[in-house]
C-alpha cells in the first residue's frame, strides 16, 4: 500500500500557506490574532477526518468566558492546587480545558474544574497566557445536564480521582431528574453493588423507589398486638 505520508504536500498548497502565515504575523494585537488564529483553526477543524474527536480543534478563549460547573465530584488539597499552578506557570497548557458552549455563547467547564481556575485566578498563568484559557468542546449533539455530568464523571474515574461526597449528589441528581439506575451505571461506569452505597450516602429515601436492579424496599403499615405490644408478623 502507498505510504500517504511520503507525498509531498502540493506547491500551491504550501505557497498559500506561507501566504496565510504572513498575513497573520501582520496583525498587530494579540486579540486580533488569536480570534484570526481561532477562525483558521475552526475552518480546518471542518475539513478535519478526525473532526469528530474534541481535541481535534482547540480553542483560546477568554478566561472569565469558561465558567464552572456546579457540580464537579474531583477534589484537589491545597498543596497540589498549587502544584499545578506551578506546573501551569512552568511548562504551560499541556492539557485544554473540555467544555460545551451554553445557549448564551458562554462556556461551562466538563473536564479541567482546577485547569481553569488556575487560569481564573493565577495572576502569573494569566500573564503567560493573556487572559486565555486553551478549550475543547464536547458533542454538542449530547446538551443534557445528566450527559454533561455523566461525561464529566467518566473524565474523573478514568484518572481514579472523586469525591465520593459529591458523586453521591451526583447520583441523586440524576435520579431525580429521571435517569434509570441502568442508563447512571452505563454512563458513570458503576455496578448496581456501588451505586447502590452511594444511594445510601445521600440518605435520602426516594432514590430508592422504582430500582431497575432489585426491589425497592416501601414501608407499610405494621400490625401491633396490644396485650404484648408487639409486631405481629404476617
Amino acid at each position: 500500500m502507498k505510504d500517504l505520508f511520503s507525498e509531498a504536500p502540493d506547491a500551491s498548497v504550501v505557497a498559500k500557506t506561507e501566504e496565510l502565515v504572513e498575513l497573520v504575523r501582520a496583525i498587530k494585537t494579540p486579540e486580533a490574532r488569536v480570534e484570526a488564529l481561532n477562525t483558521i483553526r475552526s475552518m480546518l477543524h471542518e475539513v478535519s477526518p478526525l473532526r469528530d474527536h474534541p481535541v481535534d480543534l482547540v480553542l483560546w478563549v477568554p478566561a472569565e468566558s469558561v465558567h464552572a460547573n456546579d457540580y464537579n465530584p474531583n477534589a484537589v488539597a491545597g498543596p497540589e492546587f498549587k502544584l499545578l499552578a506551578r506546573s501551569i506557570a512552568a511548562d504551560g497548557y499541556t492539557q485544554p480545558v473540555v467544555s460545551w458552549v451554553r445557549d448564551d455563547d458562554e462556556r461551562e467547564t466538563v473536564d479541567g474544574y482546577h485547569r481553569g481556575r488556575v487560569g481564573r485566578e493565577n495572576a502569573e498563568v494569566r500573564r503567560k497566557t493573556l487572559g486565555y484559557l486553551p478549550v475543547t468542546t464536547v458533542n454538542q449533539a449530547r446538551r443534557g445536564r445528566a450527559d454533561r455530568m455523566a461525561s464529566t464523571i467518566r473524565h474523573n474515574r478514568a484518572r481514579g480521582t472523586h469525591s465520593i461526597e459529591l458523586m453521591s449528589n451526583i447520583v441523586a441528581d440524576l435520579v431525580q431528574s429521571g435517569m434509570s439506575d441502568a442508563w447512571i451505571a452505563k454512563n458513570i461506569g458503576m455496578d448496581a453493588d456501588e451505586l447502590l452505597r452511594l444511594k445510601q450516602i445521600t440518605g435520602i429515601a426516594a432514590l430508592f423507589a422504582n430500582r431497575d436492579f432489585s426491589r425497592a424496599w416501601e414501608p407499610t403499615e405494621r400490625a401491633v398486638s396490644p396485650e404484648t405490644n408487639t409486631e405481629i408478623l404476617p
